[in-house]
């Protein structure tokens, strides 16, 4: 339980540090960011409880808490239109900058296990930043193509 709470209070206290950064970096009101990654902060709260139920552990958080977003967001959900008005307040950038620095902390934790993989880290990194490179841009491509954009 207290592994659940500090989960959620951090959480809360990431999504504040975002909202400002939206508000000062692209100046968008700081309340409808706050009620932005309000939102943001439920649906993640569901898809972390969601991934703590018996049945649903083995599967990442990540995965439950995409579930939960992709389904309030789609036009089957009673709440898409509202919960895509008010989540378009932020900006990708604002939402990123946290998670990059949290990795970057993850990273710097486990320097001794960075350390002896050493120079073999350098071409799968490459590889696999290419390999999403290429995918997203073809899928892009694609999806553009199919609905007349380009």
């Amino acid at each position: 339980m207290k592994h659940i709470l500090e989960t959620i209070f951090l959480l809360i206290l990431v999504a504040i540090i975002m909202a400002a950064g939206n508000t000062v970096g692209y100046n968008i009101n700081f309340l409808a960011s706050l009620e932005a990654m309000g939102v943001l902060v439920i649906i993640s709260i569901i898809g972390f409880l969601i991934s703590k139920l018996p049945l649903f552990k083995k599967l990442p958080v990540i995965l439950w808490v995409s579930v939960v977003a992709a389904f309030v967001s789609s036009p089957i959900s009673p709440l898409n239109e509202e919960i895509v008005r008010i989540t378009e307040q932020v900006t990708l950038l604002a939402v990123c900058t946290p998670v990059l620095a949290y990795a970057g902390l993850s990273i710097g934790k486990d320097l001794a296990l960075f350390k002896r993989i050493s120079w073999r880290i350098i071409p799968v990194s490459l590889a696999v930043f290419s390999g999403t490179f290429i995918f997203a841009a073809l899928v892009a491509q694609m999806t553009l193509h199919w609905e007349g954009v380009i």
